[in-house]
């Protein structure tokens, strides 16, 4: 039979192994999940850079577009309910177009986070959604993936064509719309503009040479 004081050493003894073990699983989920956080935001990079680099080539800068960055914040034209980044690429000391964040609040299915590349004479360098939850073969045409309808905006500008025409063709506008999705690409073509419309009223800033 055991003793007390037997058994009290193997309680302790017991207790040791265990707390040991608790030390030992949480340092493993915490490299672990260091390890992770670290893989996704090298993924998210590098993600986020080749989206970049499709709105402006890279024939068409020569800075590192995600270290040439300064923060916006407009509820009115980008739909932005706190600061974000944006980018601004450059040629030499020239900017030769900014990268706006910009959200579609009225997707089909909820917001839609746009990124809007304009160039420094008011025209569009490319559009690309970032996220989205529009429909499985309707609304997720906005994706390059899935079809080319973005790369429409590709050179438009506010004077072309003129604000009446800015609208998919179902509203009397010159975008098309997609085959039983209207709300997705409405939701867009109006987010575009409204960037277009910002920059215009911000270009000297957004322009700006010094770096922030």
């Amino acid at each position: 039979m055991d003793t007390p004081t037997t058994t009290s050493r193997s309680i302790l003894r017991n207790s040791v192994i265990l707390g040991l073990f608790a030390v030992a699983t949480v340092g493993m989920i915490a490299v672990t999940q260091q390890g992770t956080a670290e893989r996704i935001s090298e993924a998210q990079r590098r993600v986020q850079l080749s989206a970049l680099n499709e709105i402006v080539p890279h024939d068409q800068h020569d800075n590192d577009l995600l270290t040439d960055t300064f923060t916006v914040q407009d509820r009115q034209y980008l739909s932005l309910t706190g600061p974000r980044e944006a980018y601004r690429a450059r040629q030499g000391e020239r900017v030769s177009a900014v990268i706006l964040p910009v959200v579609a609040p009225d997707g089909y299915s909820g917001r839609i986070d746009l990124l809007v590349g304009i160039r420094a004479d008011g025209s569009i360098a490319g559009v690309r959604s970032v996220s989205h939850r529009e429909t499985p073969g309707l609304g997720d045409k906005i994706e390059t993936a899935k079809s080319q309808w973005i790369l429409s905006f590709n050179g438009k500008s506010l004077s072309m064509p003129v604000p009446e025409q800015w609208a998919v063709r179902k509203d009397g506008g010159q975008f098309d719309q997609f085959t039983g999705a209207t709300i997705t690409p409405r939701a867009v073509v109006k987010a575009v503009y409204q960037a277009l419309t910002y920059f215009d009223a911000h270009r000297d800033a957004l322009l700006q040479q010094d770096e922030d």
